[in-house]
């Protein structure tokens, strides 16, 4: 099931004072960027908001699991994205404060480089 373009709505509307959100298609989900910053994923479960080394004391506090998924041969893997706490699906103000940390997050994160062509 594709994400839900009402939750996309939301958070394009919560963080229109602070900045413009764009996504990106990814594997039934979006990748979400905040005036070109990625900072979030939304997938059929809900909001998953980026975290870094930094910023995981934050998250551990506020209960927050990371992401993880089953791979191939039932292996589990995880990526540096944490649960987003409920109240930012009816707070705007609680989605722009975990949407910083994320963005915060995204700014921290190394720039990935394309290969070059030979």
């Amino acid at each position: 099931m594709p994400v839900d373009s009402g939750l996309i709505a939301w958070i394009e509307e919560a963080l229109a004072p602070i900045g413009t959100v764009t996504k990106r298609a990814m594997m039934g989900g979006a990748t979400l960027y905040l005036d070109g910053t990625i900072f979030a994923i939304a997938v059929e479960d809900g909001l998953w908001i980026k975290a870094d080394a930094t910023s995981d004391a934050v998250w551990d506090a506020a209960g927050c699991p990371r992401f993880s998924y089953t791979m191939g041969e039932g292996r589990e893997g995880s990526m540096n994205y944490r649960r987003a706490p409920d109240d930012v699906y009816d707070d705007a103000d609680a989605l722009r404060e975990w949407a910083a940390l994320g963005v915060a997050a995204g700014l921290r994160a190394p720039v990935k480089r394309k290969p070059a062509q030979k």
